[in-house]
């Protein structure tokens, strides 16, 4: 049987349902594939593709998320491939497309995260999985929101993913938004992933500085640098998944941000 479904570049894609051979070039997503209970069908991941690992052991690496080895997908003969505007090149997808279903994703906020994970459950035949994972994420974060406006929570923050130079997350982003749900206030309007100066910060009030896992690996060894700069700045150190990765790990990232939202009451 053959379904056809939209994905949110407004593409239409025609697929044997249930998909037997998916090839996942999205990290969170890939996760997604394996909790909504996946296995043999995932055939080809991507190198950051890392959760849960085991699953990832035994899969074939096709690159990574920004330089794909299309030779190697096309042997695979995927009959489903799922990517993301943001993080996969262009030029890639538009090969891909050329051979092969690509359903892409564009997300920038917890309602288009959730909503993805609904349309990719139905596409692979996991409808009542994913609407589960949505129940769950759902309520987590309208908790997380109704917490942070029970205490009152009114940090300026920013959030960098980038060292030398120094890179911050904007508004336009799903980053921006979860820090706005668990009442954070980004000091960073420039949209999307501007360039930074720790001395723009300190004009900005910036109270918080956040640092990321990913994409740079910040470590302890970094907060000292940007304490010297930014004195009466907390600078913490966060994990850039429970931020980043808008799959099922959003269910474990409801726990994650209770957490955090302690460390601001």
């Amino acid at each position: 049987m053959q379904k056809s479904f939209i994905d949110h570049l407004g593409n239409s894609i025609t697929i044997n349902f249930p998909p037997k051979r998916i090839v996942s070039i999205v990290p969170s997503q890939t996760e997604l594939l394996f909790d909504l209970g996946l296995d043999e069908e995932v055939v080809g991941v991507t190198k950051f593709c890392v959760h849960p690992i085991e699953k990832f052991a035994s899969r074939t690496k096709v690159g990574g998320t920004k330089k794909l080895k299309l030779e190697l997908i096309e042997q695979l003969q995927p009959d489903l491939i799922i990517g993301n505007k943001e993080e996969n090149c262009k030029e890639d997808i538009e090969f891909l497309q050329k051979h092969f279903p690509v359903w892409m994703s564009d997300i920038y906020n917890v309602e288009d995260a959730v909503e993805t994970i609904c349309q990719i459950g139905s596409m692979v035949n996991r409808a009542p999985e994913a609407d589960y994972l949505k129940h769950l994420i759902d309520a987590g974060f309208r908790d997380l929101a109704l917490l942070a406006a029970q205490h009152n929570i009114y940090k300026r923050v920013a959030y960098l993913i980038w060292k030398d130079p120094y890179m911050a997350v904007g508004p336009q982003t799903f980053i921006n938004n979860i820090l706005t749900t668990i009442g954070l206030t980004n000091v960073v309007s420039v949209s999307r992933y501007p360039e930074v100066s720790l001395k723009e910060l300190e004009v900005l009030n910036c109270q918080v500085v956040l640092l990321s896992s990913e994409p740079y690996p910040f470590k302890e060894k970094h907060l000292d640098a940007i304490k010297e700069s930014l004195p009466n700045t907390e600078v913490m150190l966060v994990d850039g998944e429970m931020f980043s990765w808008y799959g099922s790990r959003m269910v474990k990232a409801v726990h994650y941000f209770f957490e955090l939202q302690k460390q601001f009451v």
